[in-house]
């Protein structure tokens, strides 16, 4: 075997070296492949959300409505409204200009309430207060005559009354109709104002057959 010169083993040395550096310095020529970036699945779409409103028990609630001949235009104009919020309607009448006495659809709309076929009540005549007068000799009902937002919400709210009366020659179309919506989507307060209320019912069954 012929041995190698000083000069021929230096050589190889430098050529081993120079392969061996060239690979480190480009990883396309290596052995092992470079890792990949793990790839993260996207997440799943979530479900669509359907809600179904629930049904308004407002539906099935009746309200009995009346005027005497001076606000005829304007109970037909209220019952378009309560129609349209999904109530029911009970038109006690009057349904022409010819005089009636506020009394008597006072009467007719306040037993409806009192013996609970009507939820609420609403009366209309030409000032609201022979109306509220009348309704509230009828045992169980509160009747209360509104000529704004503020006794919408403070009838409902402090008194839990259950019959609206109003003045047709006192307020205006709109305004009516702002009172009606008030007046009937406030909830009673209960609390402090309940024990009141309680001592309304038990000055009326004082005078009434029942507190005999």
């Amino acid at each position: 075997m012929q041995s190698l010169t000083d000069e021929q083993l230096h050589n190889l040395v430098e050529r081993v070296v120079s392969q061996t550096l060239g690979n480190l310095s480009n990883p396309s020529s290596a052995s092992s492949p470079a890792p990949q970036p793990v790839q993260t699945p996207p997440p799943p779409p979530k479900p669509a959300v359907t809600s179904t409103p629930a049904p308004s028990s407002e539906s099935s609630k009746k309200v009995a409505i009346g005027t005497d001949h001076g606000g005829v235009d304007l109970k037909e104009i209220l019952k378009t409204e309560l129609a349209a919020m999904g109530y029911e309607v009970i038109d006690c009448g009057t349904n022409s200009n010819d005089p009636v006495d506020y009394p008597d659809i006072a009467l007719t709309v306040a037993q409806l309430v009192a013996s609970g076929k009507a939820w609420r009540g609403v009366i209309i005549d030409g000032a609201g207060i022979g109306s509220c007068m009348s309704a509230n000799k009828v045992p169980g009902v509160r009747a209360a005559m509104c000529y704004d937002y503020a006794t919408a919400v403070n009838s409902r709210e402090h008194n839990d009354a259950n019959v609206l009366t109003l003045g047709a020659g006192l307020i205006g179309v709109n305004l009516a109709k702002q009172i009606l919506k008030t007046w009937l989507a406030t909830e009673f307060g209960g609390g402090r104002h309940a024990k009141r209320v309680d001592k309304i019912i038990g000055i009326e069954k004082i005078y009434s057959k029942e507190g005999k």
